[in-house]
């Protein structure tokens, strides 16, 4: 949906619904989005971020799949600006964990995936509008944190995979007027994880690397190619893995803008934030009401904010939990993403407020135009947690408008 004024397309990613092959995609499309539209916007278009296995855009690519879709699109006055390119295979009841970095973006199978993707959305964007791709941070960290000479040459394949997608974004540019972009987006123990390393990726390894790449390819001064890698590369900010990294929306923000890093994505999202109180006791009784979180899906990341003032990585909640009673941590953030309408349950708190501010910043700072809601955890959340999935959708759109109305009160904004 538009949130006029603003020039804001607001969606939720259908990466929450279970189903790799296109007919299962396809099929929960049909379920849920005609009848969150005419809860949410009767009688203007509603946006969809679209999320494809492999498999699913493969198959969406054949026997003239696309057009159909794209008719059916139009039928429903539905669009397309946004894609889920993170998740290569299947994401719902396996287990995931870390192989939901693979196959990472030093391969093969990770450039073709994401080329068909870039196909695909430019085929179903509509005119007027630029559209991102969500992808991984190149890699999972743990990897390679042994093997530097082999990281950096996981990052070199990484850059030089992406510049040939940015050949690719440049051609559709030039032949269709269509501005894609692949959104790189960070999370803990991913390869680039913080705004640091973002901006270090950028500035040490992507633009001179990617550079050369395509001013040999398109024939082109470096600093032509470089300056067309910032336009087509750019973030995926996802408010719930940077509150994790506990990093300022502000500073990031600053500090992006300073790199010529462009935000593509902002990806609504809530982790679940706690503090840490030093009676043993306490820590027990957050000890039991976080186990039921620590589930065998996904990786649930944790970052602890020590009395010292320094962090300290948990690769994920299971292994993170025996040590609470004695750790030395103040706070914990993990990496679940639990409801955004849920600020306090219980001894849990989620970091809610983050995403107001971000919500805030982008008011006056215009940063990015595209919000896609995140929270696909509604199967792997303590049971007491979950309530009917077309409702949960629902409430977070509700929640998400609320705090922008609230924003933009005296300023006349409309929403559509």
């Amino acid at each position: 949906m538009k949130i006029i004024n603003n020039n804001f397309h607001l969606t939720y990613c259908s990466n929450i619904h279970p189903g790799e092959t296109w007919v299962e995609v396809f099929a929960n499309l049909q379920k849920y989005i005609p009848e969150l539209k005419s809860r949410l916007s009767p009688t203007e278009p509603f946006g969809i971020g679209l999320r494809l296995a492999d498999i699913a855009a493969k198959e969406l690519l054949a026997n003239n799949q696309l057009a159909q879709f794209k008719e059916w699109l139009t039928q429903q006055d539905l669009y397309v600006f946004t894609l889920n390119g993170f998740p290569y295979g299947g994401f719902h009841r396996q287990v995931v964990k870390d192989q939901v970095y693979a196959p990472d973006w030093s391969t093969q199978e990770r450039l073709d995936y994401t080329l068909n993707l870039t196909q695909i959305l430019a085929t179903l964007l509509p005119k007027g509008l630029d559209g991102g791709i969500s992808t991984l941070p190149l890699s999972y960290k743990p990897w390679w944190v042994k093997d530097e000479a082999t990281r950096d040459s996981v990052i070199k394949k990484s850059c030089l995979n992406l510049a040939s997608v940015v050949e690719n974004t440049i051609r559709i540019w030039e032949q269709t007027g269509t501005l894609l972009h692949i959104d790189l987006e960070p999370e803990p123990d991913g390869l680039i994880e913080n705004t640091s390393e973002v901006i270090d990726f950028f500035e040490n390894w992507l633009l001179p690397i990617g550079g050369n790449y395509l001013s040999q390819k398109l024939n082109i001064e470096q600093s032509l190619a470089e300056t067309k890698l910032l336009e087509h590369i750019r973030l995926c900010y996802d408010t719930c893995h940077f509150s994790v990294e506990y990093e300022e929306p502000n500073s990031v923000f600053r500090r992006l803008a300073a790199a010529g890093i462009k935000i593509g994505k902002i990806q609504i999202s809530a982790a679940i934030q706690v503090k840490i109180p030093p009676e043993v006791e306490k820590r027990s009784l957050i000890v039991e009401r976080l186990r039921p979180f620590a589930e065998s899906t996904y990786l649930h990341q944790v970052i602890e904010h020590r009395t010292d003032g320094t962090l300290y990585h948990y690769p994920d909640l299971v292994t993170a939990l025996p040590h609470l009673e004695q750790s030395l941590a103040q706070e914990w953030r993990t990496h679940f993403h639990v409801p955004i309408f849920i600020r306090d349950y219980q001894i849990l708190q989620s970091t809610q407020d983050d995403i107001a501010t971000v919500l805030h910043l982008l008011q006056t700072n215009h940063a990015c135009s595209h919000l896609e809601i995140e929270t696909y955890t509604w199967d792997v959340l303590p049971p007491e947690m979950k309530i009917d999935l077309l409702t949960s959708i629902e409430r977070e759109y509700d929640w998400i408008l609320k705090e922008l109305r609230k924003n933009s009160e005296s300023k006349n904004y409309s929403i559509s």
